[in-house]
């Protein structure tokens, strides 16, 4: 900050500095110009006789008006004269103007060096804020109230960079506490089915009952560390790009989950026009499927899927319990339910829409969702499709 303020300084000081002498200078060309003849206009009237012989100093021009008044006698007085008075004038106007602008340049600097302040104390203010930010304090912001300008334009956008970052920070807090819930259930379970399943030696049936259970918690987890990785890849970024048709895309992840769908008596509904995206045929299959599963798995029997694939990108909408509009924002962060902690075999533990969001990101578009009226919700990934 001291190093910024002393170039502003000395370069409004050097500035303001130079424009004296430049004018100082003007001034003693312009008054230097004309000053001798001014002077011998003043000086003839009051030279009563002339003195022969006299001799005078550097020539002087013969004006109109000094020839008017002065007889031919009298000129060289009158020279004399004027040129010691012209020469006395000139050096007080020197002494004069040096004076000033030592003065003036002593104001210059120091109105140079508040200026400078005053105009890096934003700066200041953004620099201190920026090194007490921590954990505890990203909800402080600068705030700075200034008129419109680069400044106020800099502390504003440092301002919404924080609210940015204090957001991500909630979320990836959430996700932690979310992620260690999720990951101690299944360790709890298979911890109790050891414990007290298998204690005082249980008949066959329970032991088969206990190994069924752990068979299942396994899966969990292992769908739960699977969707982990699905999501740590996606938030990466594509590693390799190819065209890929979404509609057909759509239609085999409906056919895989035909069978589902049939158990759980819910009917499918796609339409489905060509669309080809270029991205991770890989990814593009998880975040359909995840769609459609999701839909599938919050529905009720004689429900209704319905899947649309157009130039816009991919639009599912179910049927099933009302969802709050408050918390749709919320759906798509990781381990967020519309029923909180309620669990679906396959379900990945509120991984589903996460992994969505995340693999739209990473192609480029985006993803919402809005409640329908009578229960449900219907979600939208805009992707950039390729001509």
């Amino acid at each position: 900050m001291n190093s910024e303020r002393a170039r502003l300084t000395a370069l409004y000081g050097g500035m303001l500095v130079l424009a004296g002498v430049l004018l100082m200078g003007l001034v003693y060309v312009l008054v230097s110009e004309g000053l001798y003849s001014s002077v011998m206009a003043a000086v003839s009237p009051a030279v009563p006789t002339a003195r022969a012989g006299a001799t005078a100093g550097p020539a002087l021009p013969a004006t109109d008006l000094a020839v008017t008044l002065v007889e031919p006698g009298q000129y060289a007085v009158v020279q004399k004269v004027s040129t010691a008075a012209g020469d006395a004038a000139l050096s007080r106007l020197l002494t004069v103007s040096a004076l000033s602008l030592a003065v003036y340049s002593a104001l210059s600097v120091a109105l140079a060096w508040w200026m400078a302040g005053r105009v890096l104390r934003p700066v200041g203010v953004i620099t201190a804020r920026a090194r007490r930010l921590s954990g505890s304090n990203l909800h402080e912001r600068i705030a700075l109230k200034a008129p419109p300008g680069e400044l106020k334009e800099l502390a504003d956008t440092f301002d919404g960079m924080l609210d940015r970052i204090e957001q991500l920070v909630a979320a990836r807090q959430r996700f932690a506490a979310n992620a260690a819930h999720e990951l101690r259930t299944p360790l709890a379970v298979q911890r109790a089915a050891a414990e007290i399943g298998l204690a005082d030696d249980p008949p066959p049936e329970k032991v088969a009952w206990i190994r069924d259970k752990l068979i299942d918690t396994a899966d969990n987890s292992e769908q739960l560390i699977e969707g982990l990785l699905l999501l740590a890849v996606s938030d990466e970024g594509l590693r390799r790009r190819e065209r890929v048709a979404l509609d057909a895309t759509t239609a085999t992840v409906t056919q895989a989950v035909a069978a589902e769908a049939a158990e759980r008596e819910v009917t499918v509904e796609v339409a489905a026009r060509p669309v080809s995206v270029l991205g991770d045929p890989v990814l593009l299959d998880h975040l359909v499927h995840n769609l459609v599963a999701n839909a599938l798995r919050h529905n009720h029997p004689g429900g209704t899927v319905r899947v649309r694939v157009g130039p816009g990108g991919l639009e599912v909408a179910n049927t099933g319990p009302v969802v709050d509009p408050a918390a749709l924002p919320l759906l798509f962060e990781p381990f967020r339910r519309a029923q909180a902690r309620r669990h679906a075999p396959g379900e990945g533990a509120g991984l589903g829409l996460s992994i969505v969001a995340s693999v739209a990101r990473a192609h480029g578009g985006d993803v919402g969702a809005t409640a329908n009226p009578g229960g449900g919700l219907t979600a939208r990934v805009t992707l950039p499709t390729c001509a």
